[in-house]
């Protein structure tokens, strides 16, 4: 083969060879550290309800009727405290800034709160937080079972430790209304993660199809074919000059 054909198909084949290797890099796994649509809706929601559930079991350490409803109370803001600020450590790792006021719902729920009074409140405060821990529970799972980030898989699994011993507690009052409970937050039609990523994915771009493929390698062979006729006319006249020589 001559040097100028073994060039042709050597430049060929590489062009092939670096559009075969591209979709797979395309489709890398994403990074560690990219956060998602759900990853935020954690963090924030964990947050949020921080900021409106701490003041709540503060009021219940004080207004409850009785010795179980004060220490459910007490015990649930110390824990927020402590999930507050594992989520604020999070969020600090990972460049999030979180919200710092409860949503109008969640600051309505406070302002309910402080105007209840007596069995009216114990009712209230169970009835409220039961129900706002029971719809952020299954978010808390969903995240903890699909996130790519590390930082968010760890909040999430200390989360729903918080989150499921908070159940049991106001459960353990004998106050809670199963039947009257909110749906919970996601379901099995209810698409969270179809709203797409925060951010894009480093390096990631449209794969090849095989088809594609098939024409760059039958252009290869092509392209080899063409530098192999053009290759065998140029020695032709030296082949027909060795022939006749002999006749003279």
């Amino acid at each position: 083969m001559s040097p100028l054909l073994r060039r042709t198909v050597a430049l060929a084949v590489a062009a092939l060879a670096a559009l075969i290797v591209l979709p797979v890099r395309a489709g890398a796994d994403p990074a560690s550290t990219q956060l998602g649509v759900a990853d935020l809706t954690l963090l924030n929601g964990v947050r949020q309800a921080g900021l409106w559930e701490i003041p709540a079991g503060q009021m219940a350490a004080q207004k409850g009727t009785t010795v179980q409803i004060r220490q459910v109370g007490q015990a649930i803001a110390n824990q927020h405290v402590q999930l507050d600020q594992l989520t604020v450590d999070a969020a600090n790792k990972l460049g999030v800034t979180l919200p710092a006021t409860p949503t109008a719902q969640q600051q309505g729920f406070v302002n309910q709160l402080q105007a209840a009074r007596g069995i009216q409140f114990d009712q209230m405060f169970v009835t409220l937080l039961r129900g706002t821990h029971g719809f952020i529970f299954p978010v808390i799972s969903a995240v903890r079972a699909s996130t790519h980030n590390e930082v968010v898989r760890k909040l999430a699994a200390q989360a729903s430790i918080f989150v499921m011993h908070h159940m049991q507690m106001l459960e353990s009052t004998g106050l809670v209304q199963y039947a009257k409970l909110p749906p919970a937050a996601m379901s099995a039609d209810q698409e969270l993660f179809t709203a797409g990523t925060a951010h894009v994915n480093p390096g990631a771009g449209p794969s090849i199809s095989s088809t594609l493929l098939w024409f760059l390698g039958a252009g290869v062979v092509g392209i080899a074919g063409i530098a192999a006729v053009r290759t065998m006319r140029g020695r032709r006249p030296g082949i027909e000059a060795r022939t006749a020589a002999p006749r003279r």
